[in-house]
């Protein structure tokens, strides 16, 4: 077993100069740095009086989610010998809000997949499974991460 560490700051930049002496009254604008890499320039949604132009965390959860299927994936299917040759993903999440809390119900990934040969679809198919398993993120979410893959050869 072993254990990997994470580290980043988070700085809220919304003080429009009155701090938060109201509900209206400060921007939800933060920057998210993480040491050697760019930073994120993020916000609350846009329905929570935030920033559209900037990541919201929601943003970020499915973001995660999508990309460490993503690379999951890549791994799983150089271990069954199949070669990607391209690969996006049509990432979707609902969120419910009671009153002022919210969580996500489910996640849909839908990754378009093109292997190198026909012959290497099957086994495509089933890298989804093992990314499926392997994803740190989806092991760590308490929602569904449901898998909705479309390959197709070169």
């Amino acid at each position: 077993m072993s254990s990997h560490r994470y580290a980043l700051t988070t700085t809220w930049t919304g003080d429009r100069g009155t701090g938060t002496s109201g509900y209206r009254e400060y921007g939800r604008d933060v920057t998210i740095r993480v040491d050697g890499k760019p930073e994120i320039l993020a916000s609350a949604d846009r329905p929570f009086r935030g920033d559209p132009v900037r990541w919201n965390p929601e943003d970020m959860l499915l973001a995660a989610l999508s990309e460490c299927h993503l690379l999951s994936y890549l791994h799983a299917c150089t271990v069954r010998g199949v070669v990607v040759r391209g690969y996006v993903d049509d990432a979707e999440g609902t969120m419910t809000l009671e009153g002022n809390a919210g969580r996500f119900d489910r996640v849909v990934l839908r990754p378009r997949v093109t292997v190198a040969d026909a012959s290497m679809i099957a086994q495509a198919e089933q890298a989804h499974h093992d990314a499926h398993e392997w994803c740190f993120i989806a092991n760590s979410v308490n929602f569904p991460v449901e898998i909705e893959p479309e390959i197709r050869a070169a």
